[in-house]
């Protein structure tokens, strides 16, 4: 079911969801300071381009709770509207319940990524 569901979701909204995390990794790379969080982006476009089969555990520190504040000002809130409402847009129809389910993981993830481990 995960490679037929990740097939079924990269052509579905997550070829637009994982670009949205590269373009978002790119912006971040930028500057030297911001190369953790873009390449925190770059693993995040990954799991975005195919969610299937994935999990994700958070935790972290004191030090995620400070990256994560900072990324939720700069780029999180925009992120994670565009995975509410693809998720909102997929959970329309029953068959794409289970796509809009990912979204909103994802959307989650967008919200607080630093601390967060992909299993």
């Amino acid at each position: 079911m995960g490679c037929l569901g990740n097939g079924i979701w990269f052509v579905c909204g997550g070829l637009l969801s994982g670009l949205s995390w590269c373009l978002a990794g790119c912006l971040w790379c930028v500057t030297i300071i911001g190369i953790p969080v873009g390449l925190q982006c770059f693993k995040l476009a990954s799991l975005s381009f195919f969610p299937f089969g994935k999990e994700v555990v958070y935790g972290g520190g004191a030090g995620s709770f400070f990256l994560n504040m900072i990324w939720l000002l700069v780029s999180g809130l925009p992120l994670a509207l565009e995975h509410l409402v693809l998720g909102l847009l997929l959970c329309v129809t029953v068959i794409g319940i289970p796509f809009g389910l990912q979204q909103f993981k994802l959307a989650k993830l967008a919200l607080m990524p630093f601390g967060a481990e992909i299993v």
